[in-house]
């Protein structure tokens, strides 16, 4: 057998992983647990096959890349807006105290300060994957109290970014002893890259795109997709000596305002949930089981410092707003957690030497504890809610409204929704347009996007049969979808995603041929439109009327001829 130590590596990375996280979605905990505890499983301290630990860092790194790159393209200045009432001071006066309270904790275990400091910083940032993931499970995503939670943790990644940063500058004080000037140019090389990126970058990665895009071929824009994210992240550390993380965060931010991004976002998927896994593989790797076992006191304190500390806390703050009491369970339960933004900052500290690998498995084992226990949490928010109504007095005093946060309305209302902008398709979204009906194109072609938006017709770039792009398309909020391509099988697999997305919606669809109505009708579609035949069904009609066929014989073979467009069989039709 050929010696294959990369590949044999990540082979058994990802068998390690698949079994961790089924394991862990029947066991109903997050797949991220399952991905950690295999990561333990793999790494030198525990017996059995221990992978290469070098190749998993190295492959991680991209994991880190993808996933930042990831949090920039979803970044949402009006989503934080909306909630700014109650996720900007909530978040900055949770992760201030928090980061304090680890601290201290750092401090009693003998820990340097840097490192204390890092172990509060690490304990006050909570995972943006698991709350999605939590906050999807129980419907709460796009209810007012699930948009306060990720408002939130949007303030948070902010702040971590901002930590990176200063952990460059701080590490480049450490290497001349505490000199300012070093910090200066660290502080001063992270603005110059800001600067670069918003002002040159954003011109020229939409740019780079829309020519790939010109070129309508899949493997090249997904090319272009990964050297955006990766090209830029490894140009921001060789020039600019930001981190990675820091330079795969802006290079998304700046792609997220192109027409491309909701494509790039959806093509990226698969390697950013890939190469995420081998992260959280390579993190559990560093979990040293014997130390955790030696010092199981200081697990259990910084996991209660984790999930009681600061859902606690986070609930605290929410009443003190005000907000209501069911806000504040939710948005307690979503914060008490740690994962990737700690990994991340907690991997910094390594390579900066303010943490030791022992250190970094205690933070790791509180991460591993928090998420474990986190599904749990969101189960308990309905019975404390009807214990607290159950006492008026007090449920009066904590369920205060007074600056509300409304569910913010989705940027299309009762609109519809057109798949493809052919003949067919522009003409109905222009005729839409004229009677003022909201519409949104959704087009994969880049030609048919830039006369769309000369035109100004909303418009939506992407692979529609792609349940990412269909989800930004709002179907849950949309009146009616019209899929117009001519492909019935394309046009089946839309059908499918949008059911996924919106199980309720009417679809209106296209066929060019009696099998693809029959098909369609049989996926949900509710009415079959076939363009070719209505010009033969026109046209018999007049020759039935020169023929002087009666109304009622001419109405017969009409619904006849309409049948067969609607996918049923003629030799079924009586009477």
């Amino acid at each position: 057998m050929h010696n294959l130590p990369l590949l044999t590596t990540v082979g058994v990375a990802l068998v390690y992983a698949l079994v961790g996280g089924v394991i862990a979605r029947r066991l109903g905990l997050p797949t991220i647990v399952g991905y950690l505890v295999a990561g333990v499983a793999l790494g030198p301290f525990t017996p059995g096959f221990h992978g290469d630990f070098e190749t998993i860092r190295q492959l991680a790194e991209l994991g880190v890349i993808l996933l930042m790159f990831g949090v920039g393209l979803h970044f949402s200045i009006s989503d934080l807006w909306h909630v700014r009432g109650i996720a900007i001071p909530g978040a900055l006066s949770q992760m201030l105290l928090i980061s304090l309270a680890g601290y201290w904790l750092g401090s009693e275990w003998g820990w340097s300060p840097g490192g204390a400091w890092l172990l509060g910083i690490s304990a006050s940032v909570a995972s943006t994957v698991v709350l999605m993931r939590s906050l999807m499970d129980e419907g709460l995503l796009h209810s007012p109290a699930g948009r306060a939670a990720v408002g939130w943790s949007i303030v948070e990644d902010l702040a971590t970014v901002g930590i990176l940063v200063l952990l460059t500058a701080y590490a480049s004080a450490n290497a001349e002893s505490g000199a300012v000037k070093p910090v200066l140019i660290a502080v001063g090389k992270a603005i110059a890259f800001l600067a670069v990126m918003l002002i040159a970058g954003a011109r020229v990665l939409p740019y780079l795109l829309g020519r790939i895009a010109n070129t309508r071929s899949r493997e090249l824009f997904v090319l272009i997709a990964l050297s955006a994210a990766v090209g830029t992240a490894l140009g921001a550390s060789a020039l600019f000596g930001v981190s990675l993380a820091l330079g795969a965060f802006i290079a998304g931010l700046v792609v997220s305002d192109s027409p491309f991004s909701h494509q790039v976002s959806a093509d990226l998927l698969p390697f950013r949930e890939a190469f995420a896994v081998l992260f959280f593989v390579s993190v559990g790797m560093l979990v040293n089981p014997h130390y955790l076992a030696a010092h199981w006191g200081q697990v259990l304190a910084l996991s209660a410092l984790i999930i009681v500390g600061k859902s606690a806390l986070t609930a605290i703050t929410v009443f003190l707003l005000p907000h209501p009491v069911h806000t504040a369970l939710v948005v307690a339960a979503g914060r008490a957690h740690i994962g990737e933004f700690s990994f991340i900052i907690g991997q910094s500290g390594l390579a900066l030497g303010l943490l030791s690998e022992d250190q970094y498995s205690l933070i790791l084992a509180g991460a591993i504890v928090s998420i474990t226990v986190n599904p749990i949490l969101f189960r308990t928010i309905t019975p404390i809610e009807r214990w607290l109504k159950a006492r008026p007095a007090l449920w009066r005093r904590l369920d205060r409204h007074g600056v509300v946060e409304p569910a913010r309305p989705s940027a299309m209302q009762d609109h519809v929704v057109i798949i493809g902008s052919g003949r067919v398709g522009r003409h109905i979204a222009e005729m839409l347009g004229r009677e003022n009906v909201q519409r949104l194109v959704v087009e994969s072609d880049p030609l048919v996007l830039s006369r769309l938006q000369a035109l100004k017709i909303p418009v939506l770039y992407g692979d529609a049969a792609n349940s990412e792009i269909l989800r930004h398309a709002g179907l849950q909020n949309a009146r009616l979808l019209v899929i117009t391509v001519p492909d019935y099988v394309s046009a089946l697999a839309m059908v499918a995603t949008a059911k996924n997305c919106a199980p309720d919606i009417r679809i209106l669809a296209r066929a060019s041929s009696w099998e693809g109505g029959r098909r369609l009708t049989e996926a949900g579609v509710h009415k079959i439109v076939r363009p070719e035949l209505e010009g033969g069904v026109e046209l018999l009609r007049q020759t039935l009327q020169d023929l002087h066929f009666s109304e009622e014989q001419t109405g017969s073979l009409i619904d006849l001829a309409r049948e067969e467009a609607m996918g049923v069989d003629p030799n079924a039709r009586t009477g």
